[in-house]
């Protein structure tokens, strides 16, 4: 089964100050997705029980040192179940059972030196095998097919392809890497160049945060040096690729699906209306 490598390790500062204390990836949104009844949800549980519902039971998280409640929630904890009843107590009591049918790795981004440098964290767990990668305060509600499970059907199609990318039109480009693409086929392109947050962007698609990878990138993000903010980019990892003829992908954003951000205050209201209805 492939991994899963899950980042949840950024600061949260358009958040604060509730992200003082609390991770960004622990934001609250509706679902009604797992239960009969609408709950609330920490995304990153969300997240996971995604990847779970599609049969993904390897994951690693890679968290930072101010993220200790995202580990105390997704450990089991039997006192606590025992103080509970009902459905509250059914609902964990199912999310405990997934847990423990689940291999969850933990690794620490001691400081925020960006995507990159928490992708390359994993290499040690990941090996040489091909994974999923995915950004702990973004995700994606559909109505068809997952994108993570389109993003694997192309990589069996394409087994030469090192990266596949997932993007969406965007009009805010400095929140995404923008690629450079040509048409494949329907929904499916070949990337040639991405840019983090360019000023002058070469197309309308920005590059959300789930990928399928060959263990190729960290050989490539071993290479790069810290670009903007100080931070190590996955996309200059990406664009090393790229430059080095390696084969890149990306399919889109289906017109029935929607992503969930919780990076600054307007994403995540809107995340919350969407979750209300959707979820």
């Amino acid at each position: 089964m492939t991994k899963v490598v899950i980042t949840s390790a950024g600061k949260g500062t358009r958040l604060l100050p509730f992200t003082k204390e609390m991770p960004k990836e622990m934001m609250p949104i509706y679902s009604k997705a797992f239960t009969k009844n609408r709950v609330v949800l920490p995304l990153l549980q969300y997240i996971y029980e995604q990847f779970f519902s599609m049969d993904f039971r390897d994951y690693c998280f890679v968290v930072g040192r101010e993220k200790r409640s995202i580990e105390d929630h997704f450990t089991p904890h039997d006192a606590y179940l025992k103080e509970l009843n009902g459905d509250y107590k059914k609902l964990i009591t199912k999310f405990y059972k997934k847990l423990e049918n689940s291999h969850l790795v933990w690794i620490n981004q001691n400081k925020p030196l960006g995507f990159g440098d928490a992708v390359k964290r994993a290499e040690r767990y990941v090996g040489n095998e091909d994974f999923i990668v995915h950004a702990g305060d973004v995700t994606i509600l559909s109505k068809s097919k997952h994108p993570v499970l389109r993003l694997m059907d192309i990589a069996k199609k394409n087994p030469d392809a090192k990266a596949i990318l997932l993007c969406k039109k965007i009009k805010d480009f400095k929140r995404y890497g923008v690629p450079t693409v040509n048409k494949i086929s329907n929904n499916l392109f070949s990337v040639t160049e991405v840019i983090e947050k360019p000023d002058k962007p070469k197309s309308n698609f920005g590059i959300l945060p789930l990928y399928y990878f060959k263990s190729d990138i960290f050989s490539s993000l071993k290479k790069i040096k810290a670009g903007k903010g100080k931070e190590f980019q996955l996309t200059d990892a990406i664009q090393n690729l790229i430059k080095e003829k390696q084969k890149v992908l990306a399919i889109t954003l289906n017109r029935n699906e929607d992503e969930i951000d919780v990076g600054t205050v307007e994403s995540y209201k809107n995340s919350q209306e969407i979750t209300f209805k959707k979820a």
